[in-house]
């Protein structure tokens, strides 16, 4: 039987910049797309292939780029139309991909297309967006919460109506039931896809489609004082609609007009409604981002059985992903400790399926206090000492020990870590232990052995902090033994086995021949190359 043969997005890894964060070229203490390309000699050196940037076209920034007042432009804060031309050439020359971020579930309020549908009641493009009379008491049309605080719906003067806003006020939601407001976003998707990006991610896909008939959402019986107001509710209506699918599968048609680009979903759900989004007959997103090792706690047990659960729950022929951190949660080394980071990387490296790293996290940047009259998140400022601030996460990339880690001239948008001097990728580069080493000869050792980019998984031994499995493709087998605690524990399989190890979140220990039953100390992960000549079944 021939053996399948994989696309680039299966084998190789992606990587997400925040343009306002990785590199500023000209001085004004916000990154830009010039800086991105200073920046991909190392991109391509780190060994990543897919640059997946967070938006980039004209916004208000009232979220930072999720609120695009023109989806086929680019905010003259990150550059131009030719910068963003150079900037795509230079990533094709040097053998990566470009993945740009697409938000379709809501616009600007200052979009061309809401300014018009806010004229009246009558205008054609009113029902581009989700407009709704009051209630019987003058009231919101339902109970429905945004995700930023408050109610998702906004009165309006003039014409009598409230809009629905998933997010803040200033980002109206399409409608997406109206094939004209489909239609002008799979032309949008068009333009960049003629243009030769590689892709899109997809923001909130599964809040695509409403409710029809908009039933109030049922109440959340979990809900406490001091929990976002959004959390009062559960979004049974206002989220994952069965119609939702009809809509990814356009998408993806979109997308198959063009040679091998990929469609990524982001997709907050439970792993039974995630697997939905991969589409009948694998027609939906090419990868429904799977957030679990960002949403579990830090416990070998509940995690082999969501690897496993996952696994399972895979459609036929439908490729795994897995994600450690985003622009939207803590970093993972303030989330579980800068050793247990080192063993995070080496489970998001050799598991089955493709990668994405956040910026950053290869260095293993942490989160950065952020002083209160310095914070520009709105999810912050909306709902004051509720709303969590995601400035933390976004902090500037630390490049040397010079001015600003070398991030910028100018003072940078949000506050630098103040351990730049020592944590910066010219120091670490070459620097042995370094977690940035860690990843250099994950990414690369990934890239040359097919049982880790393409291999098949296999669930070996869990017990208490301990979890292990074995990754194979023909002749090759790798086993992984990683310790999610603190404290020594041993390694005791039902087999037998014997092989050297290739990587060690300790590397002293690179090298040493290992069998049978060890001892795994605190912190540490190894990749195993197992002898060819064990029979470990």
């Amino acid at each position: 039987m021939k053996e399948k043969e994989y696309l680039w997005w299966e084998k190789e890894v992606i990587y997400q910049i925040y343009p306002r964060s990785f590199k500023d070229s000209d001085g004004d203490g916000i990154g830009d797309l010039r800086g991105i390309i200073e920046k991909l000699d190392y991109l391509k050196d780190l060994g990543v292939k897919g640059v997946w940037i967070s938006p980039i076209f004209p916004s208000p920034m009232a979220d930072f780029g999720y609120d695009v007042s023109d989806y086929t432009g680019i905010h003259p804060m990150f550059g131009n139309m030719d910068d963003f031309d150079a900037l795509l050439k230079a990533v094709h020359k040097k053998g990566l991909k470009l993945i740009l971020d697409l938000v379709p579930n809501h616009s600007s309020n200052e979009h061309p297309w809401f300014l018009e549908s806010r004229k009246s009641r009558d205008n054609p493009k009113r029902d581009w967006y989700i407009w709704k009379d009051p209630a019987e008491d003058g009231g919101p049309p339902n109970n429905w919460m945004s995700v930023f605080g408050g109610s998702a719906w906004e009165f309006d003067e003039l014409s009598g109506q409230y809009y629905y806003h998933a997010f803040l006020k200033e980002q109206p939601d399409l409608n997406w039931r109206n094939p004209d407001v489909q239609n002008a976003i799979f032309d949008a998707m068009r333009f960049w896809l003629d243009k030769g990006v590689d892709g899109f991610r997809v923001d909130v896909m599964w809040h695509m489609i409403k409710d029809e008939h908009f039933r109030n959402n049922p109440p959340n019986p979990d809900f406490k004082e001091g929990m976002s107001s959004y959390n009062k509710v559960i979004p049974t209506y206002s989220t994952d609609q069965d119609e939702v699918h009809d809509i990814v599968e356009k998408m993806r048609k979109v997308i198959e007009e063009y040679e091998e680009r990929l469609l990524i979903g982001e997709i907050y759900l439970p792993i039974d409604k995630l697997v939905k989004y991969y589409g009948h007959e694998n027609n939906g997103a090419h990868l429904p981002f799977n957030f679990q090792l960002l949403e579990l706690a830090w416990d070998a047990e509940r995690i082999n059985r969501a690897i496993n659960e996952y696994e399972g729950a895979l459609p036929e022929n439908g490729w795994p992903n897995w994600v450690l951190g985003n622009h939207d949660n803590s970093r993972i080394a303030s989330r579980i400790g800068k050793e247990q980071a080192r063993v995070a990387a080496m489970m998001l490296l050799t598991l089955r399926g493709t990668p994405t790293i956040y910026y950053g996290d290869e260095l293993g940047m942490e989160n950065v206090a952020i002083p209160e009259d310095k914070i520009k998140d709105p999810q912050a400022l909306n709902e004051p000492g509720v709303g969590r601030s995601r400035d933390p996460e976004r902090t500037p990339m630390l490049w040397d020990d010079t001015q600003n880690a070398g991030f910028s001239t100018a003072e940078p948008w949000l506050p630098v870590s103040q351990d730049f001097k020592e944590l910066n990728v010219k120091r670490h580069w070459d620097k042995d232990g370094s977690m940035l080493q860690l990843h250099r000869k994950l990414l690369k050792i990934r890239a040359e052995e097919p049982a880790l980019h393409i291999g098949d998984y296999e669930p070996v031994f869990t017990e208490k902090n301990l979890l292990s499995y074995i990754r194979k493709h023909e002749n090759d087998r790798f086993l992984v033994i990683l310790n999610l605690g603190n404290t020594e524990l041993n390694f005791t399989p039902s087999f037998k086995w014997s092989g050297i190890i290739m990587l060690s979140t300790h590397p002293e220990m690179e090298g040493k021949e290992v069998r049978d039953e060890i001892k795994i100390a605190g912190n540490l992960g190894l990749l195993i190359k197992l002898d060819n000549n064990e029979n470990i079944r």
